[in-house]
């Protein structure tokens, strides 16, 4: 029998979307036991530098370094990343010139992309800022529509929308990791 291809999954959305909440979730589900898992990256770096929030050339460039790196140490193993290479592109779209790579060379990195709406869309009351998270309800919806447009043409991308309901929306997540995954 023929080794599987490993399946290489990104969880993106705008700040608010429930990226690492959900992620968080899978790791104890047992049909990903096998599965290696990335946090997200950029909340990680501003907090070991938050000076980089002003240098977004230097902020994406690192984000994308790190990110390929974690990935490679995945070797032929599957994985769910919180956040993909090209959500560098949706934040600084300059970073993919200066990296010399292209989305296509990017999409083919993942088996599936599954971006999470923000909670800015159901209102202020459901969106919440923090020391990390500064970007206002309008900021995040803009965030969420460049994620959009840089993930949309990956040949597995799936937009979940927010939903009132936070169990309702991480049902239609597993559904859609467990269609990537089991089949």
């Amino acid at each position: 029998m023929p080794d599987r291809k490993p399946c290489r999954i990104v969880v993106t959305g705008a700040p608010g979307s429930g990226k690492t909440e959900f992620v968080e979730r899978l790791k104890s589900e047992s049909f990903l036991r096998e599965f290696v898992f990335f946090e997200e990256l950029a909340r990680a770096i501003l907090s070991e530098t938050p000076s980089l929030r002003h240098d977004k050339t230097a902020m994406h460039r690192e984000i994308y370094r790190r990110q390929i790196e974690r990935e490679a140490t995945a070797g032929k193993k599957s994985f769910i990343t919180d956040r993909g290479t090209a959500d560098a592109f949706a934040f600084h779209p300059e970073t993919m010139g200066q990296i010399g790579t292209s989305l296509e060379r990017e999409y083919r990195r993942y088996t599936a992309v599954i971006q999470l709406g923000s909670a800015a869309a159901l209102g202020d009351a459901s969106y919440s800022q923090d020391d990390i998270r500064r970007e206002t309800p309008s900021e995040a919806l803009q965030i969420e529509a460049a994620i959009r447009q840089v993930w949309d043409a990956h040949p597995n991308y799936t937009f979940i929308p927010a939903c009132q309901e936070l169990e309702d929306k991480y049902g239609r997540f597993k559904q859609v990791i467990v269609r990537n995954v089991i089949g």
